[in-house]
């Protein structure tokens, strides 16, 4: 059973790391799910590229552990105030319905990072309830925004860990495997993106595209001290047509394989997707293959 999980998000996990995981968890039953996520991180010297922990990471192999019978956790414990966040998420207003085109919204639209418990509840919420794949916790470096135009919500975006391998792409920049093994992190995902149900906006989708992609780079930087060079998209094109993508100049590459970035033995038949790309940065293949240097700001600076 050990054997299943001892490669967790790109890291392998000898049996003394398990057994010291399993020795952490049962020695300290008081902690918090992030304090002792960050304890193993620090147990283990589990960090980030900027040399923070990889405290999601962390607490979503905690999970995966418990769920194969490995270790148990103790209770989660609901604060008051993340309580409280919950209950103002469940108040959203969605009433109103909104009809109108980018021209003739009285605010131009924005894409606004979820920073408070409150917003971060916020777009959870919105997202498990009206996109088609729910909302899925995220591992490893990430970033949610709202669509809003002044006080009032549009939609939701999220950006997320790109894919480990990933054929049409892989041809595209032209990496050997090490160059992708060494700057993968510096490709990241568009992982959700979410029209709310009661918005009818012509041309928003790809505007709002547009403004998240000349944000990102800097957000990203200043979040996790790197700033990526390439976005990549899947759109499931059962369902939809990628116009939103077309229209804001991602670049089609192909079709997916039908696996989840998970699948390391081809074993998970999903849809095929379309691929879509969007450089951040003139010379993003120089940079992917290690030709050129990516902006990066380093945790004393």
């Amino acid at each position: 059973m050990v054997e299943s999980i001892r490669e967790f998000s790109g890291r392998a996990f000898s049996t003394e790391e398990i057994e010291l995981i399993k020795w952490t968890v049962k020695a300290y039953p008081n902690l918090t799910r992030s304090e002792l996520a960050n304890t193993l991180c620090e147990f283990l010297e589990w960090k980030q590229i900027n040399g923070k922990p990889k405290t999601i990471q962390s607490m979503s192999m905690l999970k995966r552990l418990e769920e194969e019978g490995i270790l148990q956790l103790s209770p989660l414990v609901v604060s008051a105030s993340t309580k409280h966040a919950h209950e103002e998420s469940a108040s959203i207003n969605t009433d109103i319905e909104v009809h109108d085109t980018i021209t003739t919204l009285s605010t131009p639209i924005e894409v606004v990072p979820a920073v408070t418990e409150v917003e971060k509840k916020g777009w959870r919420s919105y997202v498990r309830q009206y996109h088609k794949l729910g909302h899925k916790h995220a591992v490893g470096a990430q970033l949610r925004y709202f669509i809003r135009s002044g006080a009032e919500d549009l939609g939701c975006l999220e950006f997320s860990a790109s894919a480990w391998s990933l054929s049409p792409r892989d041809r595209w920049i032209g990496w050997t495997l090490q160059d992708r093994k060494t700057r993968l992190h510096l490709v990241v995902n568009n992982s959700r993106f979410l029209v709310l149900p009661w918005v009818y906006v012509k041309n928003m989708a790809s505007q709002a595209l547009s403004l998240a992609a000349r944000r990102i780079g800097m957000d990203w930087l200043e979040r996790y001290s790197y700033a990526p060079v390439l976005l990549e998209t899947f759109v499931d094109t059962t369902y939809y047509s990628g116009t939103c993508y077309k229209a804001a100049n991602w670049s089609y590459l192909g079709q997916t394989q039908g696996r989840g970035r998970k699948d390391r033995y081809h074993e998970r038949l999903l849809t095929e997707k379309a691929v879509y790309v969007y450089p951040l940065h003139r010379e993003f293949r120089d940079i992917l293959k290690g030709d050129k240097p990516y902006k990066v700001v380093k945790p004393d600076e």
